[in-house]
């Protein structure tokens, strides 16, 4: 299994097809009037297919064992054809695309036993991945190239002796790899009305992004009325004993 201890955890989402083809009508008649002998081949199709995803990593030995945090399988008639969309949500380091085209899979085969004793010549065809967000593929999407940003570091000590700050330059190295511009970088004590003021301040000068960083987190309770009416995609970053947890 490839390694993805070094990874962030993020959104990761897929949607996979397949497709599914009989030779008759009187077939598609028969699912959409739920008289195949077998059952209802949309709902037991569905169900075979979701603990299909949940267990992808059973059967395919590089796969990831990992939480699916949405699941969703469609049914689409087309003329002879139907097609399975299978759409899945999780938060991990690792992308889900094998998990949603295994899903996809298990519906069509099970369609097909389903189906077999009314229709000889099914064909199951196309599965494939449609779309996938989160990790690498999606970095384009996160870049902050013409973003304007601010660093505020609120803490007392650090407002005494600059040299003590470590928060402050690592904030500013991950904006510049993600293109970011810097306006401005600035160190302030831990002053409710001076936070309130700077934060009124940048707004003013319409930065696209405010990031505060502290020991205290005082700078969130002090700046919030100005950040949910007017930063409503601003990040909190507070500096905690093992490095920097992240709020949304």
């Amino acid at each position: 299994m490839v390694n993805v201890t070094s990874k962030s955890m993020s959104l990761r989402k897929a949607l996979a097809e397949a497709t599914l083809k009989v030779t008759s009508p009187l077939t598609i008649e028969a699912i959409l009037q739920r008289k195949v002998p077998k059952g209802d081949v949309f709902e037991f199709s569905r169900a075979a297919g979701l603990p299909a995803i949940k267990k992808t990593s059973d059967v395919i030995p590089d796969c990831h064992p990992l939480l699916i945090e949405y699941a969703s399988i469609t049914h689409e008639v087309k003329d002879l054809s139907i097609i399975i969309s299978v759409e899945i949500h999780t938060i991990y380091k690792t992308g889900i695309e094998v998990e949603a085209m295994h899903g996809a899979s298990i519906t069509a085969l099970t369609m097909y036993d389903m189906l077999k004793p009314l229709d000889k010549g099914i064909q199951i065809s196309d599965i494939r991945l449609v779309e996938k967000q989160g990790g690498k593929s999606d970095d384009n999407g996160i870049q902050g190239s013409g973003l304007k940003a601010a660093v505020v570091v609120c803490s007392d000590t650090t407002s005494i002796d600059n040299s003590q700050d470590k928060s402050g330059p690592l904030l500013i190295e991950h904006l510049k790899a993600y293109g970011v511009e810097l306006g401005t970088y600035k160190i302030l004590p831990d002053d409710m009305d001076i936070i309130r003021e700077t934060t009124q301040y940048l707004q003013q000068e319409k930065y696209d992004l405010i990031l505060f960083t502290g020991g205290t987190g005082l700078a969130p309770r002090a700046a919030e009325e100005y950040m949910q009416v007017l930063f409503p995609h601003v990040f909190h970053l507070f500096s905690v004993k093992n490095g920097l947890r992240h709020i949304e």
